[in-house]
C-alpha cells in the first residue's frame, strides 16, 4: 500500500536534523579519514545514527538533502527510497552500504543491503535478495511497469586501485520483499540479470538514461592494444556508443549508436556524451 506524502512535526524535524549533523560529520570521517580503522569505525556509528534517525516517526517524509556522502534516491512513484554509499578498504577497493526504505507511513519497514559482491562467482546470471546484495551505489532508478514491474537501477562500484565498475542492476518486490537481478537484458546472444561494466580507474565512462527514447546508453568500452582483451583494467572509451532499448518489458542490446539523435538532458540541441560523463561523475563524490 503507498501511503500518502505527510510533512514533519517540528518535534520531528528538531530530531531529523540533530541525526543529520550527525550524519554529516560521520559522513565526512569515513569518506576522508586517511586512517583505514577510523574510516571503518564512523561507517558502523554512521550505520547505526542512520537507522536510529529512520526510527523517527514520519522519517520517509525528510529528505536528508544535507547529506553529500551517499546517494538517496526515491523512486519515481514514491514507494520506496534507497540509500547507498561506500567506504574504501585500505588496498583501494570498496565495500558498498545501503538500507531500502518503504513508504509505509508512520511503521518503519527497512531492508538492510548487504554487500556480498566477492561471493558472488558470476554476478551477471545472479538473483539475490538485500542479504546477498551486488553492492553499488545508484544514481537513477527508471521504473518500468507492466504486468511484472520492476525498476532499472544505474551504480557506480569502484573496484580496484586498477579498475573501477559501473552496474545495469534490476530491483524487483516478490511477496512485498526485495530482489535483484531479473532476466531482461537482451544481447550477444545471451540473457543478463543485470549488466556489469569494468574499465580503467583514471577513465570516465558515460552510463545514462535517455527517457525520450527509452534507451539506456553507455559507451564502448575497449583496450588500448587487442593483446589486453583478457585485462578489464586497460578497458576505456572508444567514442562509439552501444545502448539498452526498451522493447516490451525487456532491454534489447543496441550498437552503434548514432549519438546524434539521443537528447542530452542538459541542453536539447547539442549531444555531446562526454560532457554528460564528467557531469554524471561530478554527481557522485570521488567517482568515475
Amino acid at each position: 500500500m503507498l501511503y500518502a506524502q505527510k510533512f514533519n512535526t517540528p518535534d520531528e524535524l528538531n530530531q531529523l536534523r540533530r541525526y543529520q549533523d550527525s550524519l554529516k560529520k560521520l559522513g565526512y570521517q569515513m569518506i576522508n579519514n586517511e586512517n583505514d580503522v577510523e574510516r571503518k569505525n564512523a561507517n558502523y556509528t554512521f550505520i547505526r545514527t542512520l537507522v536510529s534517525a529512520l526510527k523517527v516517526s514520519n522519517s520517509y517524509a525528510y529528505n536528508f538533502d544535507s547529506l553529500k556522502t551517499l546517494s538517496i534516491l526515491r523512486s519515481p512513484d514514491n514507494k520506496f527510497r534507497i540509500f547507498s554509499w561506500f567506504v574504501m578498504n585500505e588496498d583501494g577497493s570498496y565495500r558498498f552500504y545501503g538500507t531500502l526504505q518503504m513508504n509505509t507511513g508512520n511503521k518503519l519497514q527497512l531492508y538492510p543491503l548487504e554487500d556480498y559482491s566477492a561471493f558472488l562467482k558470476n554476478p551477471e546470471d545472479s538473483v539475490t535478495d538485500n542479504r546477498k546484495w551486488y553492492g553499488a551505489e545508484y544514481y537513477k532508478i527508471i521504473p518500468v511497469t507492466g504486468s511484472n514491474p520492476y525498476y532499472v537501477l544505474l551504480g557506480w562500484k569502484g573496484h580496484t586501485v586498477k579498475s573501477t565498475k559501473k552496474v545495469i542492476d534490476v530491483l524487483s518486490f516478490k511477496g512485498g520483499k526485495p530482489q535483484f537481478g531479473m532476466p531482461v537484458f537482451a544481447g550477444n546472444k545471451k540473457i543478463c540479470n543485470r549488466v556489469i561494466f569494468e574499465y580503467n580507474r583514471q577513465a570516465s565512462m558515460l552510463l545514462r538514461f535517455v527517457p525520450e527514447l527509452n534507451l539506456i546508453v553507455f559507451d564502448h568500452l575497449s583496450p588500448p592494444d587487442d593483446k589486453l582483451k583478457t585485462q578489464p583494467e586497460t578497458y576505456g572509451p572508444d567514442l562509439t556508443y552501444d545502448g539498452y532499448k526498451l522493447l516490451n518489458g525487456k532491454w534489447q542490446y543496441k550498437d552503434n549508436l548514432d549519438m546524434r539523435n539521443v537528447p542530452n538532458p542538459t541542453d536539447a540541441d547539442i549531444a555531446d556524451p562526454k560532457i554528460q560523463a564528467v557531469k554524471d561523475r561530478k554527481s557522485v563524490p570521488r567517482r568515475n
